[in-house]
């Protein structure tokens, strides 16, 4: 559902760019701006998450409005190229490089101790497997093959929500 002639080898270059990227800015940060680099890939890490789940909150009210369209209609073509290029070019790319500069700050600044840390991992693990959820689910749409009704698509559309709730009170609260 990419663009014309985007095959997996092609997303998954685009994917290793996308890593390696923010792998070398993370590095890059570190030598050039010692003092500062933490503070930058918090920034860039923040900005990743504001990303990620402004995607993981839009795209199952997407699948809530394609339920209600007959398949093959223009409309129903429509929503598998908005959740397709929403899914491809905002949520994924978020997600690693939320994970990767996430990781490298939980190594650097907290040496991956702590029980909220602990905490946030795994409820940010549960977000990932949600994003696993809504990829399945693009494909399915892509291909007419959703069996799922707009009232399971409007409850999922929570779960990010509660997970975010939980982490950020998790990271700014820091309660165990």
């Amino acid at each position: 559902m990419a663009g014309p002639g985007m095959t997996a080898k092609d997303r998954g270059r685009r994917a290793m760019i996308a890593l390696v990227s923010t792998v070398v800015l993370a590095l890059g940060l570190t030598f050039v701006l010692p003092v500062d680099a933490v503070l930058w890939i918090k920034a860039f890490h923040v900005v990743a998450v504001i990303s990620w789940m402004a995607g993981m909150l839009y795209l199952p009210r997407l699948f809530v409005y394609h339920c209600g369209v007959a398949v093959g209609s223009e409309t129903s073509e429509t929503f598998k190229v908005m959740e397709a290029k929403l899914l491809e070019y905002i949520i994924n790319p978020a997600m690693i490089v939320t994970w990767v500069l996430g990781l490298w700050l939980a190594w650097t600044m907290y040496g991956f101790r702590g029980g909220w840390l602990h905490g946030k991992l795994v409820l940010v693990l549960a977000l990932s497997a949600v994003h696993g959820r809504f990829s399945a689910a693009v494909r399915d749409f892509a291909e007419d093959r959703n069996t799922k009704s707009h009232r399971y698509w409007r409850a999922m559309n929570e779960v990010p929500t509660v997970l975010m709730i939980a982490i950020v009170i998790l990271v700014i609260v820091k309660p165990f």
